[in-house]
């Protein structure tokens, strides 16, 4: 499993994200530890789809973000960046308001492949989706 990188605070990762979707849809990194990460996104009229409902690309951005992350904070030592070249996601669940969190953990943590799984949950705590996407370790 490869180790966390030091250089990759959470500020590091915070500043990184300034004018980028990421930080258009105001997703915010709240915890990094070894093989996970915690994102959070707050409901806002922007961010519903058309039916009044959370658009399904707000969950997946949370998501693919809080798994970037934590993949970038992840890479093995000489890799120098990723790509994802998976994802899915199946959802459970919506929310109209309030925050969103997503925690991403490791299941494979390669030196060429990388594979996250994030849950994400209402404001209640309930699971409105489940994601999964495969990240390309570059060199």
């Amino acid at each position: 499993m490869s180790k966390l990188r030091p250089e990759y605070t959470l500020e590091h990762l915070r500043e990184r994200q300034k004018g980028t979707l990421p930080d258009l849809l105001g997703v915010h990194a709240l915890e990094l530890e070894h093989g996970a990460l915690t994102a959070e996104l707050t409901v806002r009229a922007e961010l519903l789809a058309p039916n009044g409902f959370l658009h399904a690309a707000t969950v997946i951005a949370l998501a693919d973000t809080a798994c970037g992350y934590a993949c970038l904070a992840h890479l093995p030592e000489k890799a120098s960046n990723f790509t994802t070249i998976e994802l899915k996601s199946n959802f459970l669940g919506t929310a109209t308001e309030g925050t969103i969190r997503a925690v991403a953990k490791g299941a494979h943590l390669g030196r060429s492949t990388q594979v996250w799984d994030a849950t994400v949950t209402d404001p209640h705590g309930k699971t409105i989706a489940l994601f999964r996407c495969t990240q390309m370790v570059l060199y």
